[in-house]
């Protein structure tokens, strides 16, 4: 029992180092997030009617907004599109914009701010399972 203290101690400092090294990494993001974005596609329209729909009206210049970076672009099978963007915050309603004004019709839109959770994924894992021995 005498021991225990002192691993349960150094046990909670390294999880507030690894705390603090996530914040740290996160801070060094400059005011960039992460925005997940839905196209739900309109089922009552095929797919030419959807892209002539887009084409018509501007998707295809006017999205993603100049300067944003496209971090995954994914269909997914009967629901539509999946866009992950990194964006300064400021420009947040850029993308809403362009969407209201091009993709509306075509699909549906939903928004989801995203964060990165890998690192701290593997971090937590690693540490439940040393736990658990």
């Amino acid at each position: 029992m005498k021991h225990r203290i002192p691993v349960v101690v150094l046990v909670a400092f390294l999880i507030c180092l690894s705390q603090v090294g996530i914040a740290q990494s996160q801070a060094k993001s400059d005011g960039m997030i992460l925005l997940t974005v839905f196209l739900r596609h309109d089922q009552a329209k095929n797919l030419a009617e959807i892209n002539n729909q887009l084409l018509k009206n501007g998707y295809y210049e006017k999205f993603p907004p100049a300067g944003m970076e496209v971090v995954s672009w994914y269909v997914m099978m009967g629901i539509g599109q999946v866009i992950t963007l990194r964006l300064p915050a400021e420009r947040l309603r850029e993308v809403n914009v362009a969407l209201e004004e091009t993709a509306w019709g075509p699909y549906r839109t939903d928004f989801y701010p995203t964060y990165d959770y890998k690192q701290r994924a593997e971090q937590q894992r690693k540490m439940m399972l040393e736990k658990k021995r």
